[in-house]
């Protein structure tokens, strides 16, 4: 398998009911984790050419769901199901990071 030219990681970490910290998980991620993999076959991305990966915690919890893309380093919170498509067609497509989407939380 070819080296992958960009490598998605969310964070699908889920605390258990009551825990007094949240995560990832409980804010959608698990769907996050589904859009950017169909997004990608929709996009015509070939297999292995961009990965994404469910991850446990990543740290900012409060800030969740959490995406990260290497080779970038680019750290997006508080990812929502449309925004899948910006981060696809700007940061995977185009190379540019989406800094809009959370300019105070988005990290390069």
């Amino acid at each position: 398998m070819p080296k992958p030219k960009y490598h998605i990681m969310v964070c699908t970490n889920t605390r258990p009911p009551g825990h007094p910290k949240p995560s990832c998980g409980s804010a959608g991620s698990q769907n996050l984790l589904m859009a950017l993999n169909m997004g990608l076959m929709e996009r015509g991305f070939q297999p292995g050419e961009v990965l994404v990966t469910g991850s446990s915690c990543l740290g900012p919890c409060e800030q969740g769901p959490t995406v990260v893309v290497y080779p970038d380093g680019t750290w997006y919170s508080q990812v929502k199901d449309e925004h899948v498509a910006l981060i696809l067609d700007e940061h995977i497509k185009k190379g540019t990071p989406v800094a809009q989407l959370n300019p105070d939380s988005v990290w390069a």
